[in-house]
């Protein structure tokens, strides 16, 4: 367990790669944004007058 180990924090450091072991931060400039996709309002059913 030491450098050559790819599941292990030094090891992937070592080897310049991320995973489980290494996650980005989220706040980091190399993780990417992720655009929030927004949803439009639903439009309002009204209902229909009963005839008397």
């Amino acid at each position: 367990m030491g450098k050559g180990d790819r599941k292990t924090t030094k090891g992937k450091r070592y080897s310049c790669s991320y995973g489980n072991t290494r996650p980005h931060r989220a706040g980091s400039a190399v993780a990417a944004p992720v655009a929030v996709a927004t949803k439009a309002p639903a439009a309002r059913k009204t209902a229909a007058k009963k005839k008397a």
